[in-house]
């Protein structure tokens, strides 16, 4: 994670429920290099899986299926604004589960 996103994560995970912000686990991606800096501003460990093991993170393996819906892999997210990226937030988040 370079810095401008764990920056952005720190700012946008202190809106969650306090039962939501015990940990984060995270798979072997470039985009968490950055954990510690994350760690120590919101108090929030950072847990990686194992590389390779996507049954480590079943959850974020089918919240991942849900936003390619919206945003295939590999799209450029500055073409979206910060409205158009909420809007496909909240659709997801009143999803049914």
């Amino acid at each position: 994670m370079n810095g401008y996103v764990a920056a952005r994560l720190a700012a946008e995970i202190r809106h969650l429920p306090e039962q939501l912000k015990r940990s984060l686990t995270w798979d072997q991606g470039v985009e968490m290099a950055g954990h510690a800096r994350f760690s120590l501003s919101t108090d929030i460990p950072v847990n990686f899986c194992d590389p390779h093991s996507p049954w480590q993170r079943g959850s974020s393996e089918n919240t991942n299926g849900l936003i390619r819906e919206y945003l295939p892999k590999g799209i450029d997210l500055t073409c979206y604004s910060q409205s158009e990226l909420n809007e496909i937030a909240a659709s997801l988040n009143e999803r049914p589960r």
